[in-house]
């Protein structure tokens, strides 16, 4: 019998190097997967049942798994307008037959004024046609796609919002937090919502509004009696502009980025500045939701928000399984610390079709979608189980031995689980466990000093 494992060819020790190709990571889930059901198959006592029990050398019992990021907890029609959803931007900011030839090139072109260009990028960036509407139909789309995973995936309870309440949505651009929240949201739909969109362009917003009401009449409240939206008022203005109300939801995503990188203050300074105008403009039990890129500097502000909240008696229900100290800071990883920062995956597997075929002609493909959050609120806290909960937080790592391994947190300190068996574990899992061997006993990850837990 041939000694040769499926996974080899990844880690290089049959052929000596890892294949260049674009797809390896598909390839590479896609035998992992054959693996384990095979394996599973010859070991479980029922075809195809995925057990948790009899794990031996495990240093902790699997009770549970929740996905961060589940596709299966979208609504139906939540996922019919985001697989249509270029048609909707086309009703309301139609191209032309030239235009849309041209739409992978501005979609390339903005993508660069975007991340590499950005200090030469005019402030007023999105009034211009063309980019307007490559925003929309590229990056807007991919945005709807992150958040709706995340808002359809946070834990029982959350956004519990109640007729009359207001939401603030500040960086609003097109309205895609607004969008996202209807459509993953469906009980919302029902509340009666007064929703201020705060941002300093005024047309975007415009063209924003229109699509969320395209969207709202495609997504309908289950309540026959719903109004069938929310009240949008938009507001002209940066963070800090004052509105008429307090808000019982404050968010804003994508919009910190661009501030970091520009201010020349400590990030712990900007970030109690920004932070003091969130809770300004709350309600004393309102919740805030905050997303930004998967990148380190990103992942670094999150954290100082997280732990400013919680000295502010906030409660952190996603993506953190704790409310201590964060172990994947980020600290200096912007200029090549070793610190870990928290950022989370998904496959874009099932992402809409024709989304992917315009990042491939666009030269952007995607595989995975990538997005830092937080999503802070006044719940009662509980330390029922909390030692228990472990966030998976990295890709998985090829360890010694052909094991597969993940960075991740808990309570007691940044974690590399390792999976043990048919676990198929994935960036985005929180994972319920029983926790059998001492931490003191477990053996140190040499890159990282991560606790090694094999689950």
């Amino acid at each position: 019998m041939s000694n040769e494992k499926w996974y080899d060819q990844f880690t290089g020790k049959k052929n000596g190097k890892i294949s260049e190709s674009k797809n390896k990571r598909k390839e590479f889930n896609r035998q992992r997967d054959a693996y384990y059901d095979a394996k599973r198959r010859g070991t479980d006592k029922k075809d195809g049942e995925v057990s948790f029990s009899g794990r031996r050398n495990a240093d902790a019992a699997l009770l549970s798994v929740r996905n961060l990021f589940a596709y299966k907890e979208l609504p139906a029609d939540a996922i019919a307008v985001l697989n249509d959803f270029d048609r909707l931007v086309q009703g309301v900011k139609p191209m032309n037959s030239r235009q849309l030839q041209n739409l992978p090139r501005d979609i390339r072109t903005l993508s660069h004024q975007l991340t590499d260009e950005r200090e030469s990028r005019h402030v007023s960036y999105m009034n211009a046609t063309e980019q307007l509407s490559a925003y929309l139909r590229y990056f807007t789309w991919w945005n709807l796609v992150r958040l709706t995973r995340v808002f359809a995936n946070l834990p029982e309870g959350s956004l519990n919002l109640s007729n009359d309440n207001v939401i603030l949505d500040i960086g609003s651009g097109p309205l895609t937090v607004v969008t996202a929240l209807w459509l993953a949201r469906p009980e919302l739909r029902n509340k009666k919502l007064t929703v201020y969109c705060l941002d300093i362009s005024q047309s975007t917003m415009a063209a924003g509004e229109e699509l969320y009401m395209s969207v709202a009449a495609k997504a309908r409240p289950s309540d026959e009696n719903a109004d069938g939206f929310w009240k949008i008022i938009r507001v002209k203005g940066e963070i800090g502009t004052p509105i008429r109300r307090k808000a019982n939801l404050v968010t804003c995503a994508n919009m910190f980025n661009e501030l970091y990188q520009k201010e020349h203050e400590d990030p712990e300074k900007i970030a109690e500045k920004q932070l003091k105008k969130l809770i300004d403009y709350a309600e004393g039990d309102a919740s805030i939701f905050i997303a930004e890129p998967g990148m380190p500097a990103a992942g670094r502000f999150i954290s100082i928000m997280r732990e400013k909240l919680i000295e502010k008696g906030f409660n952190i229900p996603a993506p953190c399984p704790h409310l201590g100290k964060c172990p994947m800071d980020g600290l200096h990883a912007r200029y090549g610390g070793s610190a870990k920062w928290c950022n989370f995956s998904f496959s874009t597997e099932d992402a809409p079709s024709k989304l992917l075929k315009l990042s491939e002609s666009a030269g952007l493909p995607k595989e995975r979608a990538v997005i830092s959050f937080l999503f802070a609120d006044k719940s009662k806290k509980t330390d029922s189980n909390k030692n228990s909960q472990i966030a998976v937080v990295s890709d998985p790592i090829m360890l010694p031995g052909h094991r597969l391994g993940f960075y991740s947190c808990c309570e007691k300190g940044m974690i590399l689980a390792v999976d043990s068996g048919n676990r198929k574990l994935k960036s985005g899992d929180i994972l319920s466990v029983k926790i059998e061997t001492p931490l003191e006993a477990l053996q140190k990850d040499k890159k990282s000093g991560a606790m090694e837990l094999n689950v």
